[in-house]
């Protein structure tokens, strides 16, 4: 099973710890992150993976030689020119993934001990183009999804945005659910994909999803046992990370 790890990001909110690294090489525990989402993601039964790359993209491909891929499979897909957000780095990463099988995609500042396996099977059962993992917690933007846990739109509460287009929102409609950062997704997305983007390889998944959930299949999971996730972006949280996801 193929497995994509976005480290491209900048990591700006862990300044001064990525002014001389990517985020995706700041330790919680001793570890990488990098390190501890290629390690869950090959437990859970991906081992081809690729790992893009932007911000110190050499000292990633370095630092995976002289880890020997951690025994995998690993691909590179290179974003050094320009960082493509999670669209176009989907996107930039097709000749990769493009296949029969779903992928999985992963954000490289989460970490998690959920059951990837499980939410790859529970895409598949499905039949949605793409699911999302999603849990209740409290942010300013909302993923919203009907009794079927079916993508119906999306609401920034803090500026009133919503999508997709003349999409009203009305409080306890749907379920507001946010978005966690992992998702498993159907290469049958890429020609979607890229008439989306059109001239502009540059874009996030979020608003694709949002925009396009009237007439695609958008499978919001929400996995029904007790998981540990959290998005370790800031300082905070990467206080938070070391204390939970240090054996």
């Amino acid at each position: 099973m193929k497995a994509l790890i976005f480290a491209a990001g900048l990591g700006t909110r862990l300044r001064p710890l990525t002014n001389d690294r990517p985020k995706a090489l700041v330790e919680v525990g001793g570890k990488t992150m990098l390190e501890r989402v290629i390690t869950h993601v090959a437990e859970c039964g991906f081992t081809d993976i690729i790992v893009n790359v932007h911000h110190f993209a050499d000292v990633v491909i370095d630092y995976l030689r002289e880890h020997n891929n951690f025994g995998l499979d690993i691909h590179i897909s290179d974003e050094r020119d320009r960082v493509l957000e999670t669209g176009g780095g989907i996107l930039k990463a097709r000749p990769f993934l493009d296949g029969d099988e779903p992928f999985l995609a992963h954000n490289a500042d989460i970490l998690t001990d959920l059951d990837l396996c499980d939410f790859y099977q529970n895409h598949i059962e499905s039949g949605a183009i793409a699911s999302v993992l999603v849990k209740e917690r409290i942010t300013s933007r909302y993923f919203l999804f009907d009794e079927e846990h079916r993508l119906r739109g999306w609401v920034n509460k803090l500026t009133g945005e919503t999508k997709p287009d003349g999409f009203i929102y009305r409080p306890n409609e749907f379920q507001e659910l946010a978005f966690g950062g992992i998702h498993v997704i159907s290469p049958a997305i890429f020609p979607l994909l890229q008439e989306y983007a059109q001239a502009d390889a540059k874009f996030s998944i979020t608003p694709f999803y949002a925009d396009n959930c009237n007439h695609l299949h958008i499978n919001g999971y929400t996995p029904n046992y007790n998981y540990r996730w959290l998005d370790v972006g800031k300082p905070q949280t990467l206080a938070q990370a070391c204390e939970l996801f240090t054996e």
